[in-house]
């Protein structure tokens, strides 16, 4: 998992995934590789530490950290349709949002903070094994940690993701899936969050953050321009009573890619398409060379 190194390769492996249509491609370089049998005990040590005294201490120092890191790096994030917050039944709800950042839940947990409410996020289980200070993070932040395997998804997460949602806490779920460093457009969701928000009978927050490039280049990196966020927030997604489980994820699902496509349209004043453009990693400072070198 990238945070300044290996950019150019990562928009490369971007631009080769779009013209696949793979839409949620692992594009990173150097993320963790486990097998099924190694990600299974992670995540069971995991839970189990969650509990263990020194687990509890870590807890409270990830947090603290966190929020720290909340502060410091957020503090020019921006919030639009905080109105669309007002008339949330009293209650937990699972909250969706593009991934383009290592970091891109801090803007989220601050919405969350402004809303009086405490913080999940799903994430894959391989993130456990991230190097340095996002293993201990994504550890110690107050995650819920996603094996692929029916068992799990079937039995042992739905029990953790009802856990929070009944502690009054927003749960953060990334339909896409995957993260692309800086890419602006929506992509084609997973039914998952929508099936867990049906099941659980939990409203989906739809959220959609902009990208700004900022006229000010990052010190380490010349070829990129600084960033800063905007989160929109809008129209809660809820549960239709006249659906089943299945009916009900499809046509949440259907629901927010439209509004998170519709956000886009509005906020860059670009006609969504499919097709990579170098405009659509924010912050590149493009040019003709590179041009030639991605094609």
């Amino acid at each position: 998992m990238i945070i300044g190194d290996n950019r150019e390769q990562v928009i490369k492996n971007i631009k080769q995934a779009i013209a696949r249509q793979d839409w949620d491609a692992k594009v990173e370089v150097d993320d963790p590789v486990l097998s099924l049998a190694k990600r299974q005990k992670l995540v069971k040590s995991f839970w189990e530490q969650q509990t263990h005294y020194k687990g509890k201490i870590n807890n409270r120092i990830g947090h603290l950290v966190f929020s720290t890191l909340m502060h410091s790096l957020t503090s020019s994030t921006a919030f639009t349709g905080l109105e669309n917050l007002t008339n949330l039944p009293q209650g937990g709800a699972i909250i969706t949002v593009n991934h383009f950042n290592q970091i891109d839940s801090l803007p989220i947990k601050n919405l969350a903070s402004k809303s009086h409410h405490d913080l999940k996020i799903v994430i894959e289980d391989t993130n456990l094994k991230l190097p340095g200070i996002l293993c201990y993070l994504m550890n110690y932040v107050g995650t819920i940690p996603l094996i692929e395997s029916p068992n799990y998804i079937g039995k042992e997460f739905p029990r953790h993701l009802h856990d929070a949602l009944t502690q009054n806490k927003w749960v953060l779920i990334y339909p896409e899936q995957e993260m692309w460093w800086n890419y602006r457009k929506p992509r084609p969701l997973h039914r998952g969050a929508y099936y867990f928000a049906a099941q659980q009978n939990v409203p989906v927050i739809s959220t959609f953050i902009e990208i700004k490039t900022i006229d000010k280049l990052e010190k380490n990196h010349p070829n990129f321009y600084q960033t800063q966020y905007v989160v929109h927030v809008l129209p809660t997604i809820y549960p239709n009573f006249q659906l089943d489980v299945n009916e009900n994820s499809k046509q949440m699902l259907a629901i927010d890619y439209q509004q998170k496509i519709t956000a886009y349209e509005k906020i860059y004043q670009r006609k969504f398409t499919p097709n990579f453009t170098p405009w659509d990693i924010a912050g590149w400072r493009y040019n003709y060379k590179s041009d030639q070198a991605y094609n």
